[in-house]
């Protein structure tokens, strides 16, 4: 079988071997049963991302790269237990003269499968034309202007889900639709509120992580998290508007305070009101869905999600018939 080379991750399959670039997103040395080091990384590229191993009797082992660089790697794509993982044969920095050999950062950056002007216009549109409340409007579309730029570029998670350029935005794009679509079902709930309460629930994460690649906790982000950001984000937001209603502000920062739904989940304090319940179970539901569609990708069937704490049932995902077969003919790299 001939080597893959310069194909994206999501078109690696079991038994090729492997051969281009990649976004090293995680690199940590462990010992397996017997004592013998190994490196446990995570390879990231814009269609996707799947594990790797370097083991002890692998060249690799002592390479001269680290975790959030880009890399020129060569290995062996195995099924470990339904998973797909590298073992990991070759591994460097990538350098300059790569780009001879098809090394282009922006095709490893993991970005949002969806159009990010097309999100960007969606979400201005919600917050121009369905927030009735003029205070809260303009609360809405000053936090926007003020945030946006960094709001199309950055991952919703480290890891967990959304975790890539335009993943906050996404999320938030997602949720705020799904919000909508609930006020109307419920037209009890204040749909500004509830609206406004989705703009700014993970805004704290613009610094709680780094912008992608890097994609890591900042020291705000470890020392103080993006629940309590945010809420300081909404503060600066609303202090910057004359005479903003105390009260609104209050339901707003118990909407970002409470979003995560239970103590255990980092929640300072509890859902109590129908906007911060309903708040809750939407950021849940769209946040557990995009783990679960996330983990399809790498492949369909049973499979046991760390996250989720359980096996679960994926659909299968058909290969392209189309797939171009063209990466046997590209230059070989050196490794």
């Amino acid at each position: 079988m001939p080597t893959k080379r310069n194909e994206p991750i999501a078109s690696w399959n079991d038994g090729d071997t492997i051969e281009g670039f990649a976004l090293l997103s995680r690199k940590e040395r462990r010992q397996d049963r017997n004592g013998n080091t190994f490196l446990d990384l995570v390879l990231t590229d814009a269609s996707g991302s799947i594990a790797g191993k370097v083991w002890s009797d692998s060249p690799a082992l002592e390479g001269d790269y680290s975790a959030h660089s880009f890399v020129a790697v060569r290995g062996q794509v195995k099924d470990y237990r339904g998973q797909l993982q590298v073992s990991v044969q070759r591994c460097r920095e990538a350098t300059e003269t790569d780009r001879e050999h098809g090394f282009e950062e922006a095709l490893l950056v993991p970005t949002t499968h969806e159009d990010i002007g097309d999100l960007y216009n969606r979400l201005e549109r919600m917050l121009e034309k369905r927030l009735q409340h003029p205070l809260l409007r303009r609360l809405g579309v000053e936090t926007l202007a003020t945030h946006g730029r960094d709001l199309r570029e950055h991952p919703a998670a480290k890891s967990i889900h959304h975790a890539y350029r335009g993943g906050l935005l996404e999320h938030t794009v997602s949720m705020a639709e799904l919000a909508l679509a609930v006020a109307a079902h419920y037209p009890k709930l204040d749909s500004d509120l509830l609206l406004l309460g989705v703009l700014f629930h993970d805004l704290g994460k613009l610094d709680e992580l780094g912008a992608m690649p890097a994609n890591d906790y900042t020291r705000p982000g470890r020392l103080v998290g993006h629940i309590v950001l945010g809420r300081d984000m909404l503060r600066e937001r609303c202090a910057a508007i004359e005479g903003f209603p105390a009260d609104l502000q209050l339901h707003l920062e118990h909407l970002v305070l409470s979003h995560h739904g239970q103590f255990e989940f980092g929640s300072p304090v509890l859902p109590m009101t129908p906007e911060a319940l309903a708040l809750a179970f939407i950021d849940n539901l769209d946040s557990k869905l995009a783990q679960l569609w996330q983990a399809g990708e790498q492949g369909g069937g049973m499979q046991y999600l760390r996250s989720f704490g359980r096996f679960v049932l994926l659909p299968e995902n058909p290969a392209d018939e189309n797939e171009d077969e063209t990466g046997a003919e590209q230059a070989q790299l050196t490794l």
